[in-house]
This record gives structure tokens, sequence and C-alpha cells, in this order.
């Protein structure tokens, strides 16, 4: 994989929000956590996002493999229900964010961050729906042979659901002027708005079971199904530069309110002992080759700070493992699977 053209460096990130290691995970750091936490309303629900390195690409030893690592990570973060990914580069490797547009299929020779989103947008989108968000790319020539996620919004033509993820065409409905959408179906239904083609939209379908009806459906947001129905909807995908980015530029107003890192150099303890506090925004960090210490040490944003500074629990989800190395795509089923049931834990109760 080729090296893109460093990006800029960022504004330093404001640590001061970051709180110290946590040296009583569930005791007084929680309860100083309970006092500063912002009130949310209550038909939003908390997210669960996860944050990787693009470098990971860069060690596998050929397109194919590289591809079955990215299905890997898609998968995962399906069956664990997770609501963003984030790939952040490090510092040493950056790569400018206009590279990584997937309109953009000229280059084959992407860094390890752009070819991991555009395996990992491609594998998040219906099928049905690919050929026309997708353009022909050579770093795509694997993508059939990997396991599909079976989502929920992924969809067969005979399936009914309340909503289906669909793309706009250019073909306007006869009578009403309507936007078309392809959603799946064995034709494409109007909607209630006029958007130009090419653009993906989730479709609210109704109430009644009905395929052929000519109503004007309505667009909605693509959180809809997750706030108003609690359907698992797929994830979506982030590029950050660096680590610090991941913090400082995330998607929710008022951040992440709860950071988890992981690493051989973690606590040890129980799954079963581990309590979270209630969370907005859970953001899970992994490490590449060389950990999340590497990670830290070439931000020059983070510059003198330490992982267990950054994050207010920096876990070993694997004691005693018997290899050397713990890949991170490995690093991601075990540890999701550690942290399930205290994730769990914190969502039941909301």
């Amino acid at each position: 994989m080729g090296k893109k053209k460093k990006r800029a460096e960022e504004e330093p990130l404001n640590t001061d929000n970051i709180k110290e290691e946590q040296n009583d995970l569930n005791g007084d750091s929680q309860k100083k956590k309970k006092k500063k936490k912002k009130k949310w309303k209550e038909e939003e629900k908390p997210t669960v996002s996860i944050a990787l390195p693009g470098s990971i690409i860069d060690n596998t030893q050929s397109l194919e493999l590289a591809t079955r690592l990215a299905g890997q990570i898609a998968r995962a973060s399906t069956i664990f229900r997770i609501d963003e990914v984030v790939v952040f580069d490090n510092l040493s490797s950056s790569v400018d964010s206009s590279d990584l547009t997937m309109e953009d299929g000229s280059h084959d020779d992407e860094s390890g961050a752009a070819f991991l989103l555009r395996i990992l947008k491609y594998m998040e989108t219906p099928q049905y729906l690919r050929k026309s968000l997708f353009p022909m790319h050579n770093n795509l020539r694997y993508v059939g042979s990997l396991p599909p996620l079976d989502a929920p919004h992924h969809l067969r033509k005979h399936e009914w659901a309340p909503y289906r993820e669909g793309v706009t065409l250019k073909d306007r409905n006869l009578t009403s002027g309507r936007t078309l959408v392809d959603v799946g179906l064995s034709k494409p239904v109007a909607i209630d708005q006029v958007i130009d083609p090419g653009i993906r939209v989730t479709v609210s379908m109704g109430t009644e079971r009905n395929f052929n009806a000519d109503i004007p459906h309505q667009v909605v947001s693509s959180s809809t199904p997750r706030e108003d129905a609690g359907m698992y909807w797929g994830y979506k995908v982030r590029y950050a530069p660096n680590i610090s980015s991941v913090f400082k530029n995330c998607p929710y107003k008022e951040g992440y309110d709860h950071l988890i890192g992981t690493s051989e150099h973690g606590v040890v303890m129980k799954s079963s002992d581990l309590t979270l506090p209630s969370f907005r925004h859970l953001l899970i960090a992994f490490g590449g080759l060389a950990g999340l210490e590497e990670c830290i040490e070439e931000d020059n944003n983070l510059k003198g700070k330490k992982a267990k500074e950054i994050f207010d629990i920096y876990l070993n989800t694997c004691p005693h493992q018997g290899s050397r190395t713990i890949r991170t795509e490995e690093a991601i089923f075990i540890s999701l699977q550690y942290l399930q049931e205290p994730v769990n834990g914190v969502l039941q109760k909301i």
C-alpha cells in the first residue's frame, strides 16, 4: 500500500477534558463522572463506537488478505451492533481526507486507512445498492469472497420492514413527478420530496405490508430506525488523521463521554466485575502492531501523555495470552465480547 501526502497538523487536543487514569474503576471516579454527566433526551439512544489504526492493512501480504482482514472488522462491528467505526492514521502516515472520497476510483495505490474505509463502507451498504454507489475499483476485487454481514437493513426483495435503504434515481414518477428510489424491491418507490439522483436515503415504508402501494413514502434520518424502532441499522464510518482527531472530531454534539482503551498493559479484571457508568457515546479504542502506546507517542497533539491518562479505563481484555501478539482484528472480537455484558448492563437501564 502506498503512502499519501501528510495532512497539516491540527490544533492541539484539549486534554483538560480527558480524565486521568481511573484508580478505582467502580468507585470515586464514577461518582465524579455522574456529577459531570449532562442530561440528554430520553428518546436518544446511546451509541458505541470503535477506533482502530489503518496501519493494520499495511502489514498484510496481499490484496486478498487485506480484504479478508477488513471483512473480519466489518463482521465484528455488525455482530456487536457497533454504531460507528473510526479508522485513524498514525501521524507519520496520515493522509489528506480528500484522498478518501468514495467517488474517486482512479487510485489503486491507497493507504491502509483509505483501503479499510472503502471496504467497510462497501460491506455496510445493502447489496442491491452497491452497484449504484460504488464505482469499479481494483481494491474491491475480492469483496465477493467475503461473508455477508446480513444486517437488519440488508433486506431481500420478499422481506418487509418498516424502513429500507435506497438510492435516488434519475427517473421521476410519471403522474406526480416525485423522485423515485430503488429500495431493493421489484419496482422503485416514490418519495415525498425531490432529491438529486445517486443519493443514499433511508425510506419509511409505512405500517402496512404493501410493496405495490403508489403512495409517496417519507425520507427519514438514517438514525430513525434505531431511535424509533430499536433496530440495529449498520455502522457509520469515519476517518481521523491521528488518534487525537478521533476524540476531537467526534460527530456527536457533546463528544464521547466514556473512553475505553485496550492493551496488554491495561488493567486485568473479570468482565463480570466491570461496571460502566451511564454513557451517551462510548468509544473503545484499539492499537496496531505496537499497540495504542505507539499511536499516542507518534501524535504531536498528545506529546507527554500516557495512554492511561487519556482513557477512562485502560483494559487488558485477554490476560494470560498464549501468543506473544494478538492481532487487532482478533482483539476487536475478544474485547467486544468481553465488554458485551457491561455495555448491555448500561443500555438496559436506559
